[in-house]
């Protein structure tokens, strides 16, 4: 049987610390993961909903965007998969009688623990201007609110459309084509705040904005380099890609500056050994580097390699490749180990184990997520590491290239259905051709510049499709105070978060399907489609009966949207795309390259591979016809005498902003998240003991300085001078102009602060 949702919130006073461990999954996961399942859904619709993720006749789990084998496990599924689909499965429900007991001031005080806690949401809610509480609105009503504010604005480009990476292909097209039918290229993503820095620096680089391996190249690779990632938690089942390539002989090196548990070893529940044995040992060799200091390390490895006799693949670099005498001209001239020991934190032995390793390898991939992404100077790292790997022909290659992890279960597929703020002119064009309108082609805003239009009154509206906008961004005062400008917010949600209670004058949340439901339209049964991190495009289809009777699929919400706001200067068939996804998808055909054919080669098992020049023919579609070397002087953050260098982070119990629950357990922290990891020598240097609460004060360049009150000190073996928190408790502490250079995604992995001393309330 479910349990009930929690009445009041949870007291995180004081979490309970253990030493952190050193190994991941194993039977604890697989007990946490049904624990939370059972307590959601219920033991029967635990079984029968789990053992349809991520199958072929299945649905596409909501979390993380990591690729399925071409034969999936019977579960085929991850500890932190299943408490996503738990939540999304709950059977527990968030009424019009739940908004009548709570204020919109109740629930602004409540934790987004809370919040998420309490179920699916049933109908459509409305708060009107002035008012206090949200009150049920028909859907016809909701649409012609929307409606009323987006023709009453002075200009589309006042209105702001987001999205998240679950909304689907089939949704993220119909989304980007109305909002480009209106008149704006306001499209800002979660894209913008994660691997925004992989996309500009792989575009530019390699012609193509995303990875180039398949899943089988890990098992081909000789050499894997996992950088800035934490897949025991972020992207479990890639541990078992992982066990698998050592098994045939792979060696991995990891790079990051906290030791994790899953990438020292992993006890794959699927197998005897890592339920009751010792599991795998992943990581052959693991280099702590400091935050910020990775371009350092891959820049020391370049010319390592360059000064290595035989070392280069000199067919491929003259044969595909622009640029190289530039980079390597000022590679060979960047030879200064003291400042690549002090970027890096580490060892020029530790430095030089590492190029052993890249030198014995033909076939190599390096993996990264927001580690390498969220500093200001992500873009020129990404660079350094497609140098590094076109030294040694590492591109175009069976077990070799880039592999950017994405992080939610769509995000990529919405980036290649046009849900972009920067859209190319090639995509436009062909918009236009298929659907007979001018699409805009003045760049819109992305996530930091929707922020600070709605800080100046500039966009009035903001529509969100999904996500939790304001507990994902940055610098949360400016945030928050920025979307109550708004003269009307709304959000297509299947839960409650925080961003509903954040509103503007007036507010609206759409309840919509989720992955796990059944999508019955007037033409019949429906299904969707996502693609994965490695450009696989597959089909997903729900089961469960929907949480209400009152949903409407994101699609249907498109649809009609449209036809409210576009009425009849609009030739697009909306009407006919919420009947029939089929419709969609021969449109996607002939807009999106890649998709011809998309119906009949998505009805294949396991669907398709999306082509990919530089993986597919060692072409490179970029401004030189080849991928290109790139040389950036070498950059890593500059951290005052007596601060830390702060990055945020996710909890073992925690998917992107939605918290499953209170504790950290790899990491060893239980029953509490305001907690602040901090090296052991650092803290005393400090008169922190273990135990101890802090005040983390963020320091800006203007001067400004903004404070997360109250966190339990931990003494955790971090790299030195650097310190660890979750989000989306420090997002207050970043400051709304701390970006990346070029890509704009916040740094969030290199916040300057000081820790002072508080008391303990």
């Amino acid at each position: 049987m479910a349990g009930k949702p929690p009445v009041s919130d949870p007291v995180q006073d004081a979490p309970q610390v253990s030493e952190p461990q050193h190994s991941a999954v194993g039977l604890p996961a697989l007990t946490h993961a049904l624990r939370i399942s059972q307590q959601q859904m219920g033991v029967r619709r635990t079984a029968l909903t789990l053992l349809r993720v991520n199958q072929q006749d299945g649905f596409d789990c909501p979390g993380c965007a990591w690729p399925e084998p071409d034969k999936p496990h019977t579960a085929e599924f991850c500890e932190n998969g299943a408490k996503a689909v738990a939540e999304e499965a709950t059977l527990r429900r968030v009424t019009p009688d739940f908004f009548a007991a709570h204020s919109v001031a109740d629930l602004a005080d409540r934790s987004g623990y809370w919040l998420g806690q309490q179920g699916r949401l049933t109908h459509p809610m409305y708060l009107a201007e002035g008012a206090d509480h949200y009150v049920p609105v028909s859907w016809e009503r909701a649409f012609d609110l929307v409606g009323e504010e987006l023709t009453a604005l002075d200009s589309p480009d006042e209105a702001v459309f987001y999205t998240s990476g679950r909304t689907s292909n089939e949704a993220a097209f119909l989304y980007q084509l109305f909002a480009r039918e209106f008149g704006t290229n306001n499209l800002p993503d979660c894209s913008n705040m994660c691997h925004e820095s992989s996309g500009s620096a792989l575009t530019e680089t390699l012609g193509i904005g995303k990875g180039s391996v398949l899943l089988e190249d890990l098992y081909e690779a000789d050499l894997i380099i996992v950088a800035g990632q934490n897949p025991g938690t972020n992207h479990p089942r890639m541990l078992t890609a992982l066990e698998k390539a050592k098994a045939g002989g792979t060696k991995i090196i990891s790079i990051n500056p906290l030791p994790e548990a899953g990438l020292e070893r992993f006890k794959n529940p699927q197998t005897p050994r890592g339920l009751a044995g010792g599991g795998t040992a992943l990581t052959d060799l693991f280099l702590q580097v400091r935050l910020g200091g990775d371009q350092a390390l891959f820049r020391a490895l370049n010319r390592l390699v360059l000064h290595t006799e035989g070392a280069l693949d000199e067919d491929f670099i003259r044969d595909h490749t622009h640029g190289f005498e530039e980079f390597a001209q000022a590679t060979r001239a960047d030879d200064d180990w003291d400042e690549t020991l002090a970027a890096t934190g580490l060892t020029r032995e530790e430095i030089e184990r590492a190029l052993e390793m890249v030198l014995a390898s033909r076939r190599t991939i390096v993996c990264w997520a927001m580690g390498l992404t969220q500093h200001k100077h992500s873009v020129p790292t990404i660079r350094e590491v497609v140098n590094f790997l076109l030294l040694r022909g590492n591109i175009g290659r069976p077990g070799a290239g880039v592999c950017p992890v994405r992080g939610h279960s769509n995000v990529q597929g919405d980036r290649t259905m046009g849900i972009f703020e920067r859209p190319a002119p090639a995509f436009l064009d062909a918009l236009e051709k298929e659907f007979g309108f001018a699409p805009p082609r003045e760049h819109g805003l992305d996530v930091v510049r929707a922020i600070r239009a709605l800080r100046d009154g500039q966009a009035k509206v903001f529509f969100a499709m999904g996500g939790n906008f304001v507990s994902a961004t940055p610098d949360t005062d400016v945030t928050e105070a920025a979307m109550r400008r708004a003269r009307l917010t709304v959000h297509v949600s299947t839960k409650l978060n925080r961003s509903h209670v954040i509103t503007g004058a007036r507010a609206l949340i759409l309840p919509t399907l989720g992955r796990t439901e059944r999508d019955v339209q007037r033409g019949g049964a429906q299904f969707v489609t996502v693609e994965d991190s490695m450009g696989m495009v597959h089909a997903s289809r729900g089961r469960l009966e929907p949480a209400s009777p009152h949903l409407l699929s994101e699609t249907a919400i498109v649809a009609r949207l449209a036809r409210r706001v576009l009425g009849e200067r609009s030739r697009t068939p909306w009407e006919t795309f919420e009947q029939d996804y089929a419709a969609i998808r021969d449109r996607i055909a002939h807009v999106v390259p890649g998709f011809e054919d998309f119906n009949t080669k998505v009805a294949r098992p396991g669907g398709f591979a999306l082509p990919h020049a530089p993986r597919d023919s060692r072409s490179f579609p970029t401004a030189t016809g080849k991928a290109n070397f790139t040389a950036a002087p070498v950059e890593y953050p500059a951290v005052p005498e007596g601060r830390l260098l702060l990055q945020t982070l996710r909890s073992h119990d925690q998917y992107n902003t939605t918290i499953y629950g209170l504790s950290d357990r790899y990491r060893g922290i239980k029953n509490g998240r305001r907690v602040v990891l901090v090296h052991p020598d650092d803290a005393r240097e400090r008169g922190l003991a273990d135990g101890a609460y802090a005040d983390l004060v963020s320091e800006w360049t203007d001067g400004s300085e903004r404070r997360a009150a109250g966190f339990r000190v931990v003494h955790y073996p971090t790299a030195r001078g650097c310190a660890a928190a979750y989000y989306p408790e420090t997002n207050v502490l970043i400051p709304l102009d701390h970006t990346a250079d070029t890509s704009n995604t916040p740094a969030a992995k290199s916040v300057v602060i000081r820790l002072e001393s508080a008391r303990e309330d």
